[in-house]
């Protein structure tokens, strides 16, 4: 192995998310800043107690004053912190962080989470009021737009539900929105919440109804099968 090859070994190396390099921007650095971020994580990867100011200008060409200047334009944007510790024997020792830009991405992270989410939110609330017209077969009124915000916002349903319970609906051939609110108010007693409770409990009435039925026929051998009637959720509190 040669000298240039254990040099380069010996170096050591750095490994850093792209998301870091991808982002850096979002986090309010410049590339200036950026690059000399990466250096400062360089020395942290390599051990290092204190900032080496002097190597990072050797490295990237750069007066030490800028160097300074630099980092400190990196304190205030909370990127890097410089701290001194006492120790047992009294003496003050210099250190650096760089937590304070983890904690940095992490919240951006969770910000563009929350924007994401928001924007689906959104898309779903519109393909909702979409579907109610669909269902319904004209615009819906005020007092009705003012329902469906109700139960997103006062009883906080999802769109999901609030689509599930529709669809309940216009199956019974009910386009009512008392009806419909009553089917929430159902689910709603029952912990129901996602797409796959609800499916889970119409295969339970289902299966509920199907027994009762084949008991019936059996008690009633001479009386034909009696047709599998839809669910009337207006006598749901009736029923429980």
């Amino acid at each position: 192995m040669d000298n240039y090859m254990m040099s380069y070994i010996s170096a050591g190396q750095s490994t850093i998310s792209n998301i870091f390099i991808n982002h850096y921007r979002q986090l309010g650095i410049d590339e200036l800043e950026f690059s000399l971020w990466l250096q400062i994580y360089a020395q942290h990867q390599a051990g290092k107690a204190m900032i080496d100011f002097h190597q990072i200008a050797d490295d990237l060409q750069l007066d030490v004053k800028q160097v300074y200047q630099v980092v400190n334009q990196l304190i205030q944007k909370n990127m890097v912190i410089i701290f001194s510790d006492k120790q047992k024997n009294g003496q003050l020792t210099d250190g650096f962080s760089l937590e304070p830009a983890y904690e940095k991405l992490q919240q951006w992270l969770k910000q563009e989470e929350r924007k994401k989410k928001l924007s689906k939110t959104e898309e779903q609330v519109k393909q909702l009021f979409h579907l109610f017209e669909k269902e319904f077969g004209r615009p819906l009124s005020g007092i009705e737009f003012q329902r469906v915000h109700q139960w997103l916002e006062d009883d906080h349903y999802s769109p999901t539900l609030i689509e599930l319970a529709l669809k309940e609906a216009v199956l019974n051939q009910v386009y009512n929105f008392n009806y419909i609110d009553r089917i929430l108010l159902a689910w709603e007693r029952k912990n129901i919440r996602t797409r796959e409770q609800v499916v889970e409990s119409q295969k339970n009435r289902q299966r509920k109804k199907l027994q009762n039925e084949s008991e019936q026929a059996s008690n009633q051998s001479n009386n034909p099968l009696p047709k599998i009637t839809l669910h009337n959720w207006l006598d749901e509190e009736e029923n429980d």
